[in-house]
């Protein structure tokens, strides 16, 4: 099975990814409703890391997919796919809402390294672009040591959203 076929049996069967997608947010305002001002207590830092990782891994991917598509693929907005490219956004925005009402995300266990992991996907997906984008006969023009910064600046921000991701 391909990444494609996955996604169109997740499109002709929507009711696992809507209960989902609608689960996390809830599940959110149910805690922040319960454990209002409790957020930092041990069983619910964790509750509230849970919910972030599960809006946050496929809603990462949903972004990094919507801008393989349309920076790479030239794929129009229009073709969207609502429940593998919007609504995973869409839950990741909510939750987070949610839970950073009751709770700060230095205080998340894991929080930081999502964070260097969209540091390295931007870092990833720049390099990508810009080779994309570079032409033999533009070396020429650029002047050889900018190449060399592009290079530098792009290699410490990976390399930088490595030591987060795994600090």
């Amino acid at each position: 099975m391909t990444l494609g076929e996955f996604f169109q049996s997740l499109s002709d069967n929507p009711a696992i990814l809507i209960f989902f997608y609608i689960a996390l947010p809830l599940t959110a305002f149910l805690s922040l409703i319960f454990g209002k001002g409790e957020g930092e207590i041990s069983p619910w830092k964790y509750l509230y890391s849970t919910l972030v990782y599960m809006a946050c891994v496929p809603g990462i991917f949903a972004v990094t997919l919507c801008v393989y598509l349309f920076l790479f693929e030239r794929n129009s907005i229009m073709d969207a796919n609502i429940y593998t490219q919007i609504l995973p956004i869409a839950c990741m925005i909510l939750t987070l809402w949610l839970v950073r009402k009751n709770i700060a995300f230095e205080n998340i266990p894991g929080f930081g390294k999502l964070g260097g992991l969209v540091l390295i996907l931007f870092a990833l997906i720049s390099v990508m672009w810009f080779l994309e984008k570079l032409h033999v006969i533009a070396i020429t023009f650029i002047p050889f040591h900018f190449f060399i910064l592009i290079f530098i600046v792009l290699l410490v921000g990976v390399r930088f959203g490595w030591k987060k991701m795994m600090a």
